[in-house]
């Protein structure tokens, strides 16, 4: 039998406090960064082939290294407007899809020459690669984005040429400029992302990684916020793999592991019993192959949940959680796994077998729970077990589905829903005060909308 709490009898008066604290929706600025991040695509790239000496590879849409025949990669960046000291620099290169990978994704290195022609250098006239080495990368598989620290180089504005060559006989290639949204970047980092010491900030999102660029996008906005990030489950797709993490997570959302708490999707658990996920994430995933776990920021009591296991009334992890909250001496808590039990998308319906984790959530008085799994934002009234608003003890919830992965679509719109999009790239970040919450969706750059507000906790 589950353990519950025993309550004062609520009165009308009560009521009515709590209706004022908890019912209205204000704008709330965002919080100020302590770091900033610019993004640069090359003004140049190219590479060479060995048996082609007079061939110019300027305008394809690929650069690659190999040893047979050999070739190299040239790049050039021209860094403008970048004011303060910087922190971080990283070179992002993307596997072509139409490759199976290498074994020997090339190694890195400056080089003194940054005149040469995109459109005039062949074999016979290239550039040396003359310069320290920056780096150098193991595989590489198809479809992933993959970095290269190259701070040693790029120090503030200027101009940047990196070369690129491989001693092994199975080829890289890489997307060049000409391709697009995939073409390399130089991702520039001023400032310090060490967190203030006011208030914790938790910020994150469901449904994130894959072969696209909305994940590169969302990771682009982490850089600049500080605090515990969370993820909401489907961490990478579609398989939940060792390579899908590789690939795809650790070149993004990866370079925030020491400070992530994620929660496992469906996705991850089609790779068998999510052994990639809790491979991938250790400790910080709680305890191994379990899946929910809590913590506590601040004056917050954070609980990760596993629903892709068992959540009914009397399961291992619904009497666990009701003895993790009476345990809990935080006055606000928040709470979060994959699938929602309110939603209004039109791709997934609502997870009712949730409901258990809600109820518990809800008997002993907590304030907000987050959902992934629908690839839309969507943000509910406080809400009671059933559906029903209820501004006195309702837990406010959030589907943040918008970390990277393709957009889905709004069917029948359901009860006290408050807030939606089904378009914009982000991620929500709350602010989490000692008795009160400020919640803010960021979109990506490019992308204009917004929601956000204060709620108190009960």
């Amino acid at each position: 039998m589950g353990i519950r709490l025993t309550r004062p009898p609520v009165t009308m008066a009560t009521v009515a406090v709590l209706v004022a604290a908890t019912a209205t929706v204000v704008v709330a600025s965002a919080s100020p960064a302590s770091a900033a991040t610019q993004t640069f695509t090359p003004v140049a790239d190219t590479y060479v082939q060995s048996d082609a000496t007079s061939t110019n590879y300027g305008t394809a849409t690929q650069i690659v290294v190999d040893n047979s025949p050999v070739r190299r990669l040239f790049l050039r960046f021209t860094v403008s407007g970048v004011s303060g000291t910087v922190t971080a620099a990283k070179l992002r290169l993307r596997t072509i899809s139409g490759n199976d990978g290498s074994a020997n994704g090339g190694t890195f290195k400056a080089m003194s020459n940054t005149s040469w022609s995109e459109t005039g250098t062949t074999w016979a006239n290239q550039p040396a690669i003359d310069g320290a080495t920056l780096g150098t990368l193991g595989a590489v598989s198809r479809d992933g984005w993959y970095e290269i620290d190259v701070k040693a180089l790029v120090t503030g504005n200027g101009t940047f040429s990196i070369g690129g060559s491989s001693t092994n006989t199975d080829g890289a290639y890489y997307d060049s400029r000409e391709s697009g949204a995939d073409a390399p970047q130089l991702v520039l980092t001023t400032g310090t992302t060490t967190p203030p010491s006011g208030d914790p900030v938790f910020v994150g999102a469901g449904d994130i990684a894959n072969s696209g660029s909305g994940d590169s996008a969302t990771a682009a906005l982490i850089d600049s916020i500080p605090g515990t990030v969370y993820t909401l489950g489907d961490n990478v797709y579609d398989s939940g793999t060792a390579s899908e993490f590789n690939s795809y997570y650790e070149p993004t959302w990866g370079r925030f592991k020491s400070r992530t708490r994620p929660t496992p999707g469906n996705h991850d658990y089609v790779t068998s019993g999510a052994s990639a996920y809790y491979s991938y994430f250790g400790s910080v995933a709680g305890p191994s192959g379990r899946g929910y776990y809590s913590f506590d920021l601040g004056n917050w009591h954070i609980v990760s949940l596993n629903s892709n296991i068992s959540m009914s009334a009397g399961s291992t992890q619904e009497q666990w959680l009701r003895t993790d909250l009476a345990a809990s001496t935080k006055p606000c808590t928040l709470a979060y796994w994959h699938h929602p039990l309110f939603t209004s998308s039109s791709n997934h319906a609502p997870s009712t077998s949730t409901r258990p984790l809600y109820q518990a959530l809800y008997d002993y008085n907590a304030d907000v729970v987050l959902w992934g799994h629908n690839h839309v934002y969507e943000r509910f009234g406080p809400m009671n077990p059933s559906g029903g608003l209820d501004t006195a003890r309702g837990l406010r919830t959030w589907v943040a589905g918008m970390g990277g992965a393709s957009h889905y679509a709004f069917g029948t719109i359901q009860p006290n829903s408050e807030a939606r999009n089904s378009s914009a790239y982000g991620v929500l970040k709350f602010t989490l005060h000692s008795n009160t919450y400020d919640w803010q969706f960021v979109p990506v750059a490019g992308q204009s909308y917004s929601d956000s507000g204060t709620g108190s906790c009960h």
